[in-house]
């Protein structure tokens, strides 16, 4: 089978023949139907040797959805020809975080060796993928894989983090995105969908700028040395309830402390490299900076309900698996519009 692969320490993405893999005890094996290519690959590719956790080759991809084709023994819970999506967070199983489904929280998973697909695990951009367990299968009920596949990521990340602010985020507030890429976009549709907030959208791009209006922002800006004025001038002075920051570059994390109003939340969800300063006088009164992570399976299952109720719709480029090198080449130049996924059967 082709599959998508991380070969070399400094290499890029190639397209290679592999075998079918066999699934084992506990294994689900899926004929993959769709895999999402996410910003984070690069940031896994860029490792240097000393970085990397985990031994090359590495089949790239951690959104991914699929058909069941074959269990191992012990499987229970899913059916061949099911169509599923797959929760990449993985952890022990057996913790408190992972006995609530909080498996992106599990303390274990980066002492035992434990991978997600894709991030150290064999991934989803292939034509068939090993499964650890049944429990990292949601059913897709309906939805179309390949819109739904992102959704796995792009939209659960950014659910994570608004469904803990969702609180504070009240009518009248202004919430500030950074970054309308794969994962801002949807960040758009899910506070438009779940708050009565003002949505103020920022990014480098135009094309992208024209993209967080398609979605619904109410006021879009140049992510640029003026921004923070500008959103200053937005808000009467006051600044964002909230800020997201989907890049994490340096230059976004001070914006999103700039544009921070007291007592409000910074979430930090890109791995650009930035980091902000926290203590007394650096940021205004009673402002909480959070660094989410992914999800849990409940939250991934309440996420596709937000997109089988077309709420929450993933702005899609869609492109055959051997383009894979091209479309990372794309998505490195920014010029992919919302999410590109890659079709395995095409």
């Amino acid at each position: 089978m082709r599959a998508v692969q991380f070969r070399t320490v400094a290499g890029g993405p190639e397209v290679v023949d592999v075998p079918v893999p066999e699934p084992g005890p506990g294994q689900v094996l899926l004929a993959m139907t769709a895999a999402g290519v996410c910003h984070s690959d690069l940031v896994v590719m860029g490792r240097t040797a000393a970085e990397l956790r985990f031994p090359l080759p590495l089949t790239l991809g951690h959104e991914g959805t699929g058909v069941v084709a074959g269990t191992g023994p012990g499987v229970t819970g899913v059916s061949e020809g099911e169509a599923v999506a797959v929760h990449g967070a993985w952890g022990c199983g057996r913790c408190g975080p992972c006995a609530q489904g909080r498996e992106n929280h599990c303390p274990h998973a980066a002492p035992r060796g434990i991978f997600s697909p894709g991030l150290g695990a064999p991934g989803t951009m292939a034509a068939y993928m090993l499964v650890d367990d049944a429990r990292h299968l949601v059913p897709l009920a309906g939805l179309d894989p390949v819109r739904a596949v992102s959704l796995t990521d792009a939209g659960l990340t950014p659910y994570h983090a608004i469904k803990a602010l969702l609180p504070g985020l009240t009518p009248g507030g202004t919430v500030v995105v950074i970054g309308v890429g794969g994962l801002g976009h949807v960040a758009i549709q899910l506070l438009r969908a779940l708050t009565a907030c003002r949505v103020i959208a920022l990014d480098v791009s135009e094309e992208k700028r024209e993209l967080a209006a398609e979605v619904g922002a109410h006021t879009v800006l140049r992510s640029d040395a003026g921004a923070e004025r500008a959103v200053r001038e937005q808000t009467d002075g006051l600044g964002a309830r909230a800020v997201l920051d989907f890049a994490g570059t340096p230059a976004s994390v001070a914006l999103a402390g700039a544009v921070a109003a007291v007592d409000a939340d910074i979430c930090l969800i890109g791995i650009g490299g930035g980091s902000l300063p926290v203590g007394f006088g650096r940021l205004p009164l009673g402002v909480r900076v959070h660094v989410p992570y992914w999800g849990s399976r409940s939250e991934l299952a309440e996420v596709l309900e937000l997109g089988r109720s077309g709420a929450v719709r993933v702005r899609v480029e869609t492109y055959p698996l051997t383009e894979a090198p091209k479309v990372y080449e794309r998505l490195h130049h920014g010029s992919v519009r919302g999410r590109a996924v890659l079709l395995p059967d095409a």
